[in-house]
């Protein structure tokens, strides 16, 4: 149950940033759980693997790199699903941030 209330959670999350940052735009509620969704599985299977790669890069950075990585991460799902756009790399990088503190404050809220 806690599972599927971060997925909305994070579906509502992504539906916010489109208010904020016009250069990302997400079509409907539907594409929007289907980005949650491919976005969680991405943060939850392949960043842990660029995080270790690039490990030498996040140390000389003070972890900065970790901005990178997500906003990259963030561009690259919006590349492949349909209805859900992100211009470009600023745009992934910013697109993720709000995103992320978004999510935060909604899962602060309501997941107690």
């Amino acid at each position: 149950m806690k599972l599927l209330l971060a997925w909305i959670i994070n579906t509502v999350s992504l539906i916010a940033v489109p208010y904020l940052m016009p250069s990302i735009s997400v079509s409907g509620f539907t594409t929007a759980l289907v980005a949650a969704l491919v976005l969680g599985l991405v943060n939850t299977f392949i960043r842990p693997i660029l995080v270790l790669l690039t490990l030498p890069v996040t140390i000389v950075t003070l972890g900065l790199f970790i901005f990178v990585i997500n906003g990259l991460l963030f561009w690259f799902v919006g590349s492949f699903i349909e209805g859900f756009v992100v211009a470009g790399f600023w745009a992934g990088v910013f697109g993720a941030i709000v995103y992320s503190l978004i999510s935060w404050l909604l899962s602060a809220l309501l997941l107690r």
